[in-house]
């Protein structure tokens, strides 16, 4: 995806990117050919076949024309005759990587894919075929190649369905939020490793021996949906994104709470851009709200149990700091600024206690690390039992609405008007924005808009709303679309498409968001939890049969069940092999022989030293756990609790390789809001009062911000 200098490997002023490719092979060499969308810059890659245990890429450094580079493939041919010759292979839309288990090299491509929407003139597609191909054609590896336990491996990495909610860009930075691509004029090796990047691992050796991102593509894992929408007589296109992150990645009982670096499981970031439709090459109006979910950061467990729909929590007690905490919301602040709104969703009274000790404990954290920060930075931690309401559903999501308004009082939203690329291929970045003395537009047929309306300023998002429940997938995605319907009408009072900076409730914009975000809901918990989402709020909401939902339901239960209890560790194992977070070995420990993946490593070493060790109850830890294979505590962190968090992201080691920070504004939002107690934000609804003792004598605003 990065704009290369294909000689040197640096910045260039003119980039192109390669979309469409050809795979010829001989006997000892496959050639690559890409060409960009124009047809003009032609490429070739040189692929060596007969070493089995190294990969050897070459790339050409000339740039050739159509005619060329077929006369130099009739040369190529021509030289091989007395082996076969040059034959075709496939041809593909990118590679997705290389990946090597106990035998040869294979190489991952896309044979297929699909145009599934468009930002700023950048097409954005999903994977719809793609092809695993052997490298050597040495006969040495051809009964290793076959091995029971190879095809094993082969079989497992093909879980991972590329086909299914996988999507990417030539040249947009999908993986990045609108604001940030616009404000931080980066391109090359760099976008690969950020957190949501899931071939990262699979791209990683022909990125670092060729230095570009010519020929490879960067595969976002999550959810995309582009739609036409429009209010009072004017169309808009509608874009929901949610980038799931690669790290302490997988499936709802294996992967709970933090690690040790601060990841922490089913984290993901959603993404709402609003953009005019108009035609081709007319400065538009743009706008983006980016919040979050993810798993409670604290070290947490579930057993997975065939006989227990819902099997007990276990909180351990290795981190009587809340090291990992800390690195968690750090890691927050460095991607999208300060402040960070927390909204906990989970119950706040239970008959036996599950629930409550997570909700417990994490208002204790939130309390510890709140003590050593200033009033401007403090983490804003909020607690309402949504279960507890839901059978309210039209009162709960007001509820929730009154929340998002609150929190984007605070963060803001990014709004800009932006000029099309001169360009096609053009990263977005700065010099796209409408300046000041521009007008509007140049269409003739907008006179009396384009005549009179000068360009409105930027605005930036500082800050972002985090929500979770226990798994983050059902009740959090009804609070996310509270906080979608919200910003969508910020969103278009921004761009002058509506006057108030709140939807009528009885506009269809109401029904149209909530059939994205439920499907968006529906998509996320089937990735993560293995069914759709349980979404009896939003039933209740369209006045769907009582006895129908609670079928629908009842059914989502058990097919979750089912699949966590049987098929998720298999699933686990797949995105482990597919992320390099186990990397096969001969002579060591096969995958599937290990009893969970706690002792996974990212290295090339495959095994950890404690790699036989067993743990005191059976949790998934990834990459940033290996270095610790007990329960004991962590080690002090180089970070103290005496400083500032937004202090202390220089210092923190954990997080350089996906802290991408969002940019904001060097206003700080949170400054001119005025403080809310939990009435005016609550209003009727009972608020939780879940702080006893002394914590009774503080206003109840202490329970906003904490």
């Amino acid at each position: 995806m990065a704009a290369e200098n294909y000689s040197n490997g640096g910045p260039d002023s003119n980039p192109c990117y390669l979309q469409k490719f050809g795979l010829y092979s001989t006997c000892s060499n496959f050639y690559m050919i890409g060409r960009d969308k124009n047809q003009t810059v032609w490429r070739v890659l040189k692929i060596h076949r007969l070493d089995s245990s190294e990969l050897t890429i070459l790339e050409d450094p000339t740039t050739y024309s159509e005619f060329e580079c077929f006369d130099l493939l009739r040369r190529i041919h021509d030289g091989n005759r007395s082996t076969g010759g040059l034959n075709f292979v496939t041809a593909c839309y990118g590679i997705v990587g290389f990946v090597k288990f106990l035998g040869p090299y294979y190489m991952l491509l896309i044979k297929k894919r699909r145009k599934i929407g468009s930002i700023c003139g950048h097409n954005i597609y999903a994977v719809t075929k793609s092809e695993m191909i052997p490298i050597s054609n040495s006969p040495d590896q051809s009964n290793v190649a076959y091995s029971k336990n190879e095809k094993r491996y082969k079989k497992l990495l093909c879980a991972v369905d590329l086909t299914k909610d996988f999507f990417f860009s030539y040249s947009y930075n999908v993986m990045d939020s609108l604001q940030r691509n616009l404000c931080k004029n980066e391109t090359g090796l760099g976008h690969y490793e950020t957190m949501f990047v899931w071939n990262e691992f699979l791209t990683r050796g022909i990125r670092n021996n060729l230095n570009n991102t010519l020929w490879t593509v960067a595969l976002v894992y999550g959810f995309f949906k582009q739609v036409k929408l429009s209010v009072s007589g004017r169309d808009f296109m509608f874009t929901l994104i949610a980038r799931r992150s690669r790290h302490y990645a997988g499936t709802r009982y294996l992967k709970r709470g933090v690690n040790e670096k601060g990841r922490v499981a089913n984290d993901v970031e959603t993404e709402q851009i609003v953009f005019e439709d108009v035609p081709e090459g007319c400065p538009t109006q743009i706008s983006s709200v980016v919040q979050n979910r993810g798993s409670i950061p604290l070290f947490w467990s579930q057993e997975t149990s065939r006989l227990n729909l819902r099997p007990d929590i276990i909180l351990s007690k290795k981190d009587p700091n809340y090291d990992a905490t800390r690195l968690h919301f750090e890691n927050l602040v460095r991607r999208y600024g300060n402040p960070i709104i927390i909204l906990n969703l989970i119950k706040r009274c239970e008959k036996k206690p599950r629930e409550t000790i997570l909700r417990a404990e994490f208002a204790n954290s939130i309390r510890f690390l709140n003590n050593s920060l200033t009033e401007e930075d403090r983490l804003r931690f909020l607690h309402w039992d949504l279960s507890r309401h839901s059978r309210k559903a039209t009162k709960s999501v007001a509820v929730l609405s009154r929340v998002a308004d609150y929190a984007l009082n605070l963060t803001g939203i990014f709004y800009c008007q932006v000029t099309p690329n001169c360009r096609p291929e053009g990263l977005l970045n700065l010099s796209c924005l409408v300046q000041n003395d521009e007008k509007l537009g140049k269409d003739a047929g907008n006179d009396k808009q384009n005549s009179s309306e000068n360009v409105k300023p930027p605005m930036f998002q500082n800050g972002v709303l985090r929500t979770n429940c226990i798994d983050c997938l059902d009740r959090t995605n009804v609070a996310q679309y509270a906080h979608g319907l919200m910003a969508l009408g910020r969103q278009l009072h921004a761009m002058s498409f509506i006057e108030s900076h709140t939807i009528d409730q009885n506009s269809p914009l109401v029904d149209e968001l909530m059939t994205v975000y439920e499907e968006m809901g529906d998509t996320l918990a089937l990735q993560y939890g293995g069914s759709a989402a349980h979404n009896k709020i939003f039933c209740q909401m369209r006045g769907q049969c009582k006895a129908a939902t609670q079928s629908q339901e009842f059914f989502r239960t058990l097919q979750r069940y089912y699949r966590n209890a049987y098929l998720d560790a298999e699933k686990q194992r797949a995105i482990n092999l597919f992320l390099g977070h186990f990397q096969p070995q001969q002579g060591k420990p096969a995958l599937w022989e290990l009893d969970s993946d706690q002792h996974y490593t990212v290295g090339s070493h495959g095994l950890n030293s404690d790699e036989y060790a067993k743990p005191s109850f059976k949790r998934s830890l990834s990459d940033g756990n290996i270095l610790y294979g007990t329960n004991t505590s962590m080690a002090a962190s180089n970070v103290g609790h005496l400083e500032r968090l937004s202090e202390n992201l220089g210092a923190t080691q954990g997080l350089s390789d996906s802290s991408s920070e969002m940019p904001t504004s060097e206003i700080s939002y949170s400054s001119l809001i005025p403080r809310m107690s939990c009435k005016q934000l609550f209003g009727d609804m009972e608020m939780d009062h879940f702080f006893e003792g002394q914590q009774q004598v503080h206003s109840l605003k202490t329970l906003v911000w904490n």
